[in-house]
Formats: structure tokens, C-alpha cells, sequence
């Protein structure tokens, strides 16, 4: 059960978790810390372990989150029992945005996961009455459309080579420390985001891996040699 830690609006250093170590990652822009902090609301900040709830599809879509620790999944069932993960959330990524009253999504830790929350009812009034929130706001969910149009095109159009490389390129720059990009996620989460078996995405990455574009250390430790050419298969 997820456990409440704090409910001061304190901005923590946005930091990622992996296993059970924290190490920094990119700045990142905390447009969630600069709306809140601005007309003074209060964040609660909670604790999710490893593969625990968030919420649930079609719940009431009540707050507005951002990841402060660790990484978070969402992701709907099929009504065959398959998964499509939608997103990633990563240190310092908003999420929970809905256009309507309920949320389209399931979303869980992947791992042990910090969360802070505000209420969704509180941004939209501070919206209301100020232009400055209701910018950052629309700038959030802007971010979150071009991240679904890009998912789309990556899902309809792309092999599965390149699913793999787009893949990648998107988390050396989002997660990627000295050269290195430590992944919260495992291989069947990775399939399931790309629309691809597990074993295909095995045998992508030991492709990589055998002609030198990639290399591992560690089971979800990976170190890109060569960018130009995973660039290349991406395009």
C-alpha cells in the first residue's frame, strides 16, 4: 500500500532509482514544482513499491502526478489479456493529465517509486485565475499529445529494428549518465511499450549488441557505441 511522506510543498532534487540505488539524472524542468509553488498549493508526496497501483483505468481522475523518484508505467489491458504500455514516466515527468473526468490509463510503479500529487480540481481553478498557470498547464499537456503522436507513428509505421532504436535514442537522452542509461524497465515492459514479443526484442538487442552498437554491463545497464549508426536505423 502506497505511503503518504510529506505534505509540504518542498521541490526534492528529481532523482532516478535503480535497484535501490539513487543517481542523478538530466536536469530537468519542473514546470509541475513552478505552477504549484506559484499560487501556493499543497503537494503530497507518496510512496509506491514495485510494481504497485498508482491508479486504475476508468477511475476518477482526482489529482495530478509527478514522478520524484523511480518510474512509472501506464498502460491499458486489451480485452484479449495483452498489455500496451502507453508511456514511461520518469524523475520529473507530470502525469495523470486526463481531458475527461476519468483516467484512460492504468498507472504503476515499476519500480520503488516517489510520487508527489496535487488535486486536480486546485490546478484547474488556479488555471482559471491565472495565465501564467494556465500556459505551463496547456505546455504540459501539449508535450503529452506530441509524445502520443509519436508513439502512434513508432506503433504503425516503424519495423521492429527500428521500434528498438527509437527506443533506446529516447532513453540515452533521458536517462543516460556518464555514457551509461541504467533502465527501470525490463524487456517485457519494453515489448509491451513497442508493440513487440519479448523474444524480439532479445533478439534486437543481441543484434545491437554483436555489431558493436551497443554494449551491456549489467542486466538493464546499457552503453550506446556507436549513436551515429542506431541513429541511422532509427531514421
Amino acid at each position: 500500500m502506497a505511503q503518504m511522506l510529506t505534505q509540504t510543498l518542498n521541490t526534492p532534487a528529481i532523482n532516478t532509482q535503480i535497484g535501490g540505488r539513487i543517481a542523478p539524472v538530466h536536469p530537468v524542468s519542473d514546470q509541475f514544482g513552478a505552477i504549484t509553488g506559484h499560487v501556493g498549493l499543497v503537494a503530497t508526496e507518496f510512496s509506491y513499491r514495485k510494481d504497485e497501483e498508482i491508479y486504475g483505468e476508468d477511475e476518477p481522475a482526482e489529482y495530478v502526478y509527478q514522478v520524484v523518484s523511480g518510474a512509472v508505467r501506464t498502460y491499458k489491458l486489451l480485452s484479449d489479456g495483452r498489455r500496451q504500455i502507453g508511456t514511461f514516466h520518469l524523475p520529473g515527468d507530470v502525469f495523470g493529465l486526463e481531458s475527461g473526468a476519468s483516467h484512460r490509463l492504468a498507472a504503476e510503479a515499476i519500480i520503488d517509486t516517489n510520487v508527489r500529487l496535487v488535486k486536480r480540481v486546485s490546478l484547474e481553478k488556479a488555471a482559471g485565475i491565472d495565465v501564467q498557470v494556465a500556459r505551463k498547464l496547456w505546455a504540459m499537456t501539449a508535450g503529452e499529445l506530441r509524445h502520443a503522436e509519436d508513439h502512434m507513428l513508432l506503433l504503425g509505421r516503424k519495423t521492429a529494428m527500428e521500434r528498438v532504436a527509437t527506443f533506446l535514442l529516447e532513453m540515452d537522452r533521458r536517462l543516460a549518465v556518464a555514457g551509461m542509461m541504467a533502465l527501470p524497465m525490463c524487456r517485457r515492459d519494453i515489448g509491451d511499450y513497442l508493440g513487440l514479443t519479448l523474444e524480439t526484442v532479445s533478439r534486437a538487442l543481441s543484434q545491437l549488441h554483436a555489431q558493436g552498437i551497443l554494449g551491456f554491463s549489467g542486466a538493464r545497464q546499457i552503453v550506446l557505441r556507436n549513436r551515429q549508426r542506431l541513429h541511422n536505423l532509427d531514421a
